[in-house]
């Protein structure tokens, strides 16, 4: 099935400090989106007479608003925002609107998406994906059970009372999850995603440092990491996505980057 990892040990501590994730060390199963997404394909008969991918160029050139993304064939990334929504989101969307680009949003419940149920509207009809981050963003590998599947299920209940739909993905925050807070993913129909670029925007104002950061980092079939409730992060965001696109980068939803595999509830997604 491609790539399949597992991190435990002194790799984990590894990986912790390459992925920016503070205080990680538990052992858990991992598996890329592009070898979920390449599992997918080669599980799925093609029919006699498909399209390729040397037949397909026009379908790597759509993305974001302007149709599917075929990340096969196109050079993906997907674009995350934690944290939100905040009085910075409606800048952010501006931004996205403007640049014709989609990302995910794992937003937290408490102070943002009771605070800003119209953000949530419109990250929704706008073509963004929504996420869960938790309800109060407690650690989830320090906490007992029955709080952890509050903690997600509030989340999964306040997004769906307001669009009619639960999120599929959520993100442990600071990226700590293990084996006891995936089967409870997996009871609640969710599954977790990590990140392969942070520009640690939490420690900084600099916009251009932000920028710099995230382009230094990325790769393809990447998964970048930001937040909406900073100053520096926003007005970083143009520039992001200019060198994305001089680099040769297609924007896409975490979704879109796996398709056309489909999320499973309880596995741990990170390129």
């Amino acid at each position: 099935m491609g790539r399949k990892g597992r991190i435990s040990g002194l790799l984990a501590g590894a990986v912790c400090l390459t992925l920016g994730l503070t205080g990680c060390g538990a052992s858990y199963d991992t598996t890329s989106p592009r070898s979920a997404r390449e599992h997918a394909v080669s599980e799925a008969a093609e029919p006699e007479g498909a399209t390729t991918e040397a037949a397909a160029p026009d379908r790597a050139k759509k993305g974001g608003g302007a149709g599917p993304v075929d990340c096969a064939v196109a050079k993906c990334v997907a674009l995350t925002f934690d944290a939100g929504p905040s009085e910075n989101t409606p800048r952010l969307l501006d931004i996205l609107k403007r640049e014709h680009a989609h990302a995910t949003f794992f937003m937290l419940g408490k102070n943002h998406i009771v605070k800003h149920p119209d953000l949530v509207h419109r990250i929704a009809d706008e073509g963004h994906e929504l996420a869960n981050h938790t309800w109060s963003h407690k650690i989830l590998t320090k906490t007992d059970s029955d709080e952890v599947r509050t903690e997600i299920s509030r989340v999964q209940d306040a997004v769906a009372k307001l669009t009619g739909s639960k999120p599929l993905l959520m993100r442990p925050p600071q990226g700590r999850t293990d084996e006891r807070v995936s089967k409870i993913c997996r009871e609640l129909g969710v599954a977790q995603v990590l990140w392969s670029v942070t520009a640690k925007d939490y420690q900084t104002t600099d916009s251009a440092l932000i920028r710099k950061r995230v382009l230094d980092q990325t790769k393809r079939d990447g998964i970048i990491l930001l937040h909406d409730i900073y100053k520096g992060t926003v007005p970083a965001v143009p520039g992001i996505l200019a060198d994305l696109k001089k680099e040769g980068y297609t924007v896409v939803t975490v979704s879109q980057l796996m398709a056309p595999a489909t999320p499973e509830p309880g596995k741990v997604y990170r390129p």
